[in-house]
């Protein structure tokens, strides 16, 4: 028996589910009517960044006039295109920065297209009254104060550890760039006049190394949607004909560790498991040097890249399918006091969670994960091997996860906080 047979049955997980949203649904006030919102977001573009599209399709569900400015990307390209009530204004991106030069002119041109969006959405669409600006850069810290004069409020949603994950990605510690990197985290971090965050790691750094008053902090963890997620039937067919089938699902950037993953699919060829099949699903800047890897390593018949999958119903299909969810990324500053996506998402679907050893993703899975002994390609392929192996186990670590996402994890239980930051933001007038 498969760990995918020995899942809870799909009917029941999706009657759950629907029940959720119907109760949420039930309760539901419209507590932001009249109230205006626009959401800067440049890591990645909506919908395809999760949290940010959850925050706003909530808030437009909650009565608010809901605007978002984020720049385009392959299955984002449209200029300007209202989805589910949201209306999405796209700039494009010239030039993909791979230096300390490049980040600064990209940050540079990401600022301006911005600004100038705002103001258009101002003057000639639904307006705003709050600023909410999502990190990573810090840089839109500048665009609050140019509007604060104007009554706009500023609310900052620290995704991410700026400092951190330039570190992460090969920057110099106390090099001029992060030393400005924390400077302008704690421009951004006291001048906000609320500060939501991704999980108690983050909370605790905005107080210590932000000044943000303890407790101040108020903490929105990212969850999949129980009402637009739905676990299916499994399709055989995307494990190319092999026994089992992993899945990888997130950003594709040099941080994320996907090259880790494609080295440890080789080193499970290497030692003589041929019945693995590997799902990659997402895109990012380091997309094309991940496939270029897979094709020198001789792994690219072991790996199907997907690319960015922008159909709900699509995702579920790919993931409902899967034997496990891997988490890839190397333990850095940055990864070890991160709260992944993909772990929570992972779970939704039963999927038994590997990973390295990460302090958040241990909070976020709890007994659904198992982790590499250290941090090596091959303890990773080797935990992998070893679950693959216990079907058993893996049923038990997936009902965990699927339990600990409805119980706790789902974004239903984040909205009461989101809509508190907001009612914080308001309370300004």
């Amino acid at each position: 028996m498969t760990a995918t047979a020995s899942r809870p049955d799909t009917a029941t997980d999706t009657t759950d589910a629907t029940a959720t949203a119907t109760a949420a649904s039930a309760t539901r006030s419209q507590p932001g009517t009249g109230r205006r919102v626009l959401i800067v977001v440049q890591n990645l573009p909506v919908p395809f960044d999760r949290r940010v599209w959850l925050e706003a399709t909530t808030l437009a569900d909650h009565g608010y006039a809901v605007s978002v400015i984020c720049p385009q990307a392959r299955g984002c390209t449209a200029a300007r295109e209202t989805i589910d009530g949201v209306d999405i204004y796209r700039y494009p991106l010239p030039f993909e920065a791979g230096n300390a030069i490049g980040w600064i002119a990209e940050f540079v041109w990401c600022f301006v297209a911005t600004a100038l969006l705002s103001i258009r959405v101002a003057v000639r669409g639904r307006g705003f009254d709050v600023l909410h600006a999502c990190n990573p850069p810090e840089t839109y810290v500048v665009l609050g104060k140019l509007w604060r004069p104007f009554g706009k409020r500023f609310l900052f949603d620290h995704h991410d550890l700026s400092p951190e994950m330039y570190l992460a990605k090969g920057g110099r510690a106390g090099s001029a760039l992060h030393r400005g990197l924390l400077a302008l985290e704690r421009l951004t971090l006291r001048n906000a006049d609320v500060v939501i965050t991704t999980n108690e790691s983050h909370a605790r750094l905005e107080h210590e190394r932000g000044g943000v008053p303890e407790g101040s902090s108020i903490v929105v963890r990212s969850g999949p949607n129980l009402a637009k997620f739905r676990r299916t039937d499994p399709d055989p067919s995307l494990k190319q004909g092999r026994r089992h089938l992993l899945a990888y699902l997130g950003v594709i950037g040099d941080q994320d560790g996907v090259d880790h993953l494609v080295r440890a699919m080789l080193a499970l060829r290497r030692g003589g498991r041929e019945d693995v099949h590997c799902l990659v699903i997402g895109d990012g800047p380091h997309f094309p040097a991940i496939r270029k890897l897979a094709t020198e390593l001789g792994v690219d018949d072991l790996i199907t890249f997907t690319g960015f999958v922008r159909d709900v119903d699509e995702l579920c299909r790919l993931l409902s399918s899967a034997d496990l969810g891997v988490v890839p990324d190397p333990r850095t500053e940055w990864s070890d006091r991160s709260t992944l996506n993909k772990v929570v998402e992972y779970m939704y679907f039963g999927l038994p969670v590997v990973s390295y050893e990460l302090t958040e993703t241990k909070v976020s899975a709890g007994g659904a994960a198992r982790f590499a002994e250290s941090d090596d390609v091959d303890d990773l392929a080797a935990t992998i091997a070893a679950l693959l192996d216990d079907p058993a186990e893996r049923a038990r670590m997936g009902a965990i996860g699927a339990e600990r996402v409805r119980s706790e994890l789902a974004w239903e239980h984040s909205i009461p906080h989101l809509l508190e930051a907001y009612d914080r933001a308001f309370a300004f007038d």
